[in-house]
């Protein structure tokens, strides 16, 4: 039984603390949503005059991200809310098959380097979020 002793003891985790990290959650999640697009915005409207084919594509890779990352926000919620895997897994197919093909549009129709502008845009909100829930859910 002396192993037993050695475990780490487990922190409990109230309804309230949960329901607080929830609410920090949806909150970080509309935050990261509409500065993502408003970073994006204001960069464009700042070089649409000299790069008007890669503003577009940063317009569009930020739409997107927006896109992708609320949608795979919700299947992650409906994953943990029904334990089923399937609906998670086709929407991750859709999901890299529609925002997959955009950036190879842009690579074909304007210079292909536009392609890296369509990715800045698209991940903008991946990383604002994971900076911003690094820094709202730490543990003091």
């Amino acid at each position: 039984m002396p192993e037993q002793d050695n475990l780490p003891t487990r922190r409990s985790y109230s309804d309230a603390e949960a329901a607080a990290d929830l609410a920090t959650y949806q909150a970080l999640k509309r935050s990261v949503s509409f500065h993502s697009l408003l970073v994006v915005a204001l960069i464009g409207l700042i070089l649409v005059r000299w790069l008007p084919h890669p503003v577009f594509a940063l317009w569009t890779g930020g739409l997107c991200g927006v896109l992708n990352t609320r949608w795979t926000m919700r299947s992650g919620e409906r994953l943990v809310d029904n334990r089923g895997v399937g609906g998670f897994v086709l929407s991750s197919f859709v999901r890299i098959g529609l925002f997959g093909i955009v950036p190879v549009a842009f690579a074909v129709l304007g210079p292909w380097w536009c392609m890296a502008w369509y990715f800045a845009g698209f991940f903008l909100p991946l990383a604002m979020f994971a900076f911003g829930a690094q820094r709202a859910f730490v543990r003091k």
